[in-house]
């Protein structure tokens, strides 16, 4: 199973759980698992981290970081356009479009294998919200493809303090 991180689950882990400074076990884990093809990050997520001037962009941009953690796969535009459709609406307007944000692209990566690949968001499902203010969880629920947490991830690829040891 190949896990995409939705950017939120970076930033928060940084602003709430493991701070960089902190908990640098997290961090390190993070590039072992991206190395070893268990977490993954599309080069469009990537690029909304590396877009700010804190100290996680700094992590993000490191070369070694980067290489372990961003997908190598180029968009396929007709899944992305069909998540779109699907999982928000085929008319969406730009107000629209922009509070869709990269969500599609992030969810049509999973979309392509869903047997193989799951999306990581803090994202809370939100079932209310519709076309361009759907949440993660529900697109994903929508198109039959597996969306978990960010402590699920952890549990799952069994992440702890001491795992490098």
């Amino acid at each position: 199973m190949i896990f995409l991180l939705d950017a939120n689950v970076l930033i928060n882990a940084k602003n709430f759980y493991y701070p960089i400074d902190r908990v640098p076990e997290f961090w390190d884990w993070l590039v072992h698992q991206g190395e070893t093809g268990n977490i993954k990050v599309p080069v469009e997520i990537y690029q909304e981290l590396i877009s700010g001037t804190d100290e996680l962009v700094e992590w993000a941009k490191d070369s070694e970081v980067r290489t372990a953690l961003e997908l190598d796969e180029e968009v396929q535009v007709d899944v992305v356009r069909r998540v779109v459709n699907q999982a928000y609406a085929p008319d969406l307007n730009d107000v629209e479009q922009i509070e869709v944000g990269r969500d599609p692209f992030l969810i049509s990566y999973a979309y392509t294998d869903p047997e193989n690949r799951s999306i990581v968001t803090e994202e809370v499902s939100k079932p209310s919200k519709i076309r361009g203010r759907r949440r993660i969880p529900d697109a994903c629920d929508t198109l039959n493809v597996n969306a978990i947490n960010t402590f699920n991830l952890i549990r799952t690829l069994d992440f702890s303090t001491g795992w490098n040891r």
